[in-house]
């Protein structure tokens, strides 16, 4: 193949898009073929996959995602450390970097194609009952099939982590590790919040819809303040920060190892190398190295100091029990002889947004409009609609118990998408629609051409509480996820009440002046209810259970004296030496907001406490 630059591969990859639109999945399929193909052309990455690995490293680092590139980056900082980075995927490519086409990316090979065990009370809109949960395996991790959207949560839900036995975890603390990685542009946030010089890019889409703007309007109308909901108040309204720059996706990757290309002899990256296992002294409890599938072979590979496992709140559950650490029970069903007995894969957690759908006479994103020249001119501008993630555009924060609180604690986040169902031909397959549904519910809006939105209401305090297992001791079978959503009542409860908190959205002038309605079509299998009645939207939102992505929870941060915990507040697993989590699994509870920013906080918050463990300090 040619060596092409940025713009003809934009150009390919846009006009391979809109043709999927209008015509058929075949040309859905070849674009995502030219996404897993590995062109060397399009690889931005800056460290050769073909390094010949050490037998021996300070410190082994499992997972080149959101967590894993920080702490990669920042524990190389040592010019006397030797640093492993290991992952799974392949490299970040160009194309990934679009962020309109985080749709697409899930279907591709950068994908884990993880899928959740068939319930018969959650996922009910979905393929045999079963939620597709995506992960990235590539460099960057979900960092780079995330939909950028940057939220650090609530301060009482650290200040929450502290009081449930972790010190060092309340907001006072976490605050400065927000604001070193940052590095907002955002204009209007808080000064005494935001962080500025950090490697993490973040800032306004620069493109606006009408639906957008009508939508930071009705949310005002409702009573909302348009705020930095990223500051000293959450509960507000605003346009959608994002972890992008210039119409570019912000990874892990490219924010922590593109600026250290070429500088660090002393870190070695990995790439499509799965660690199957870490090695840990049965005798005096004490990991020493991890096993590793890579070219072709399995590899030992010995660490002077610390395994850090960073595969995210999937993986990590998975590594640690194929290691031995784990329930002792349950591994020894699966022929695994347990070295500590843990609750890993327990308090797995996720935010679920029952999308709503509403039709409008302004103009909302379809993918055939990507081809017009004029667009892909105002692209070239860094404007127009290829710069928004995912079609994201606003986002809103409410504490429906307590509305008349302006410092409330949300429990309800609504966030809003420039297009529907029938828009992207890759969304219902991203999430596995059942085609009945699709073809009742969205198919005539693709029809009639109509224009249409979603607005997401998603439960920010969910109470449910899943589990990771092992299916068996062979580290190449996926692990069985028992998703449990909608267990506890509160969650089915507040996810009606916010899905009505949206549709009440469109009584208020802002949506009233684009038109907006309801769609007012029925799911098939829930006629048994009265139309618009609460059992009615409750067989809607055990449908619609979709995943926002945010797993966590899976080796919980904890005391010892805490049964469900697993590692302690410096992140080390209880009982084990030389054995660290850092990333996602180790949220005691879920934090109000989309988890990635909250992630590259740990990872720089465990990168600073091994540093001080080991005496370094810069």
């Amino acid at each position: 193949m040619a060596k092409m630059n940025h713009c003809q591969v934009l150009l390919w990859l846009l006009a391979g898009l809109a043709l999927a639109a209008a015509q058929s999945e075949n040309v859905i399929l070849e674009t995502l073929n030219f996404l897993r193909r590995g062109q060397t052309e399009v690889n931005l990455e800056n460290y050769d996959n073909t390094i010949q690995m050490g037998a021996e490293y300070d410190f082994i680092v499992v997972g080149a995602g959101t967590a894993g590139c920080a702490l990669a980056a920042r524990l190389s900082e040592n010019p006397k450390w030797n640093v492993l980075l290991l992952e799974a995927g392949g490299p970040e490519r160009l194309v990934m970097d679009v962020p309109i086409v985080a749709h697409f990316l899930q279907l591709g090979e950068m994908n884990w194609k993880y899928r959740t065990q068939p319930s018969d009370h959650a996922c009910l809109a979905m393929n045999n009952n079963r939620c597709n949960w995506p992960r990235g395996k590539v460099m960057g991790g979900s960092s780079v099939l995330n939909y950028m959207m940057y939220t650090r949560g609530n301060r009482r839900d650290y200040d929450r982590w502290e009081e449930l036995g972790n010190p060092g975890w309340g907001w006072k603390d976490v605050l400065p590790y927000f604001k070193k990685y940052e590095g907002s542009s955002v204009p209007d946030a808080e000064e005494e919040f935001v962080g500025r010089d950090g490697p993490v890019k973040i800032s306004y889409v620069n493109w606006r819809s009408q639906i957008s703007k009508a939508f930071v309007e009705a949310a005002q109308q409702d009573g909302l303040k348009y705020r930095d909901y990223n500051g000293r108040i959450q509960n507000g309204v605003a346009f959608l920060h994002t972890t992008t720059r210039n119409s570019t996706r912000w990874s892990s990757n490219r924010s922590y190892l593109y600026p250290i290309k070429g500088k660090r002899p002393n870190l070695h990256v990995k790439k499509n190398a799965l660690v199957t296992k870490v090695l840990i002294d049965p005798q005096t409890k004490t990991a020493y190295g991890i096993m590793v599938q890579t070219d072709g072979r399995m590899q030992k590979v010995l660490a002077r100091k610390e395994v850090i496992v960073s595969a995210g709140a999937i993986n990590t559950p998975q590594l640690l029990m194929l290691s031995g650490v784990g329930p002792a029970k349950h591994l020894r069903e699966v022929g695994i002889k347990p070295i500590a007995d843990l609750a890993v894969g327990y308090n797995l957690q996720d935010h679920t947004a029952p999308a709503v759908t509403f039709t409008t006479n302004v103009t909302s994103l379809k993918f055939e409009d990507f081809a017009d020249p004029t667009w892909l001119t105002r692209f070239n501008r860094r404007e127009g609609p290829y710069g928004s993630p995912g079609g994201c555009e606003a986002i809103a924060f409410w504490d429906l118990d307590h509305e008349s609180d302006e410092d409330g604690w949300p429990d309800i986040e609504l966030f809003m998408v420039g297009g529907s169902m029938s828009s992207n031909p890759a969304i219902s397959r991203a999430f596995g629609l059942k085609k009945s549904i699709y073809d009742a519910l969205f198919a005539e809006i693709e029809d009639k051409s109509l224009n249409a939105f979603m607005i997401f209401p998603m439960i920010l305090r969910p109470k449910s509480r899943g589990r990771i297992m092992l299916k068996s001791s062979d580290p190449f079978k996926y692990p069985l996820i028992h998703a449990n959503y909608f267990a506890h009542p509160y969650d089915v409860d507040i996810s009606v009440r916010g899905l009505l908190k949206a549709i009440s959205l469109m009584d208020q002038q802002g949506m009233k002046a684009i038109n907006a309605k309801l769609w007012e079509r029925k799911i098939p299998t829930c006629k048994q209810y009265p139309y618009k009645s609460w059992a009615y939207w409750t067989c809607y939102v055990r449908h619609f259970t979709f995943t926002i992505y945010h797993y966590s929870g899976t080796a919980k941060m904890g005391p010892k004296s805490d049964r469900a915990a697993v590692v302690d507040a410096r992140l080390r697993v209880h009982g084990i030496r030389n054995l660290r989590v850092a990333d996602a699994s180790i949220m005691p509870e879920i934090m109000s907001g989309h988890p990635n920013g909250p992630v590259f906080m740990i990872a720089e918050k465990a990168a600073d406490m091994i540093k001080q463990d080991y005496g370094y300090i810069k």
